[in-house]
């Protein structure tokens, strides 16, 4: 009998718990991971950090439709995330990322690459650079 009565015990605990858990609280944090990973979009492992000072930068880049950007590459760790429209990233290889508003990137290092607006809408992204001061964040070809 005392072993009906835990593994009951034991349901209602579980129970109770779950739907404390399920039940949102109105001033509650959420927090969302929107992206994590040590490789790039590419599939490849990020570099460790350069040396120097640290300098972070965080930019909203609107990119209207039609616009093709020039081939470049960046020295330094980034990621975005696309607010609006879509946005097509391809390396000098050949390799091709499509996004949607809503996807997040972790950007090629040093790889030359080129983005380019395919869409009817401006391709706004929000990107976040972990970078070193007195360095570009990104060089033209």
């Amino acid at each position: 009998m005392d072993t009906m009565k835990n593994i009951v015990y034991g349901i209602c605990l579980t129970l109770l718990l779950l739907n404390s858990a399920s039940a949102k609280k109105p001033n509650t944090i959420e927090i969302e991971v929107l992206t994590k990973g040590i490789t790039s979009w590419d599939g490849k492992e990020l570099p460790d950090y350069a040396k120097g000072k640290p300098e972070v930068s965080i930019l909203r880049i609107k990119i209207p439709p039609g616009t093709e950007l020039p081939l470049h590459k960046h020295p330094v760790i980034n990621a975005g995330l696309l607010l609006n429209g879509e946005l097509t990233v391809v390396t000098e290889d050949g390799t091709t990322l499509h996004l949607k508003a809503g996807d997040t990137i972790v950007e090629v290092v040093n790889k030359w690459h080129y983005g380019k607006n395919e869409g009817n809408e401006p391709a706004e992204i929000i990107v976040f650079y972990a970078g070193i001061q007195g360095k570009p964040l990104s060089i033209k070809q």
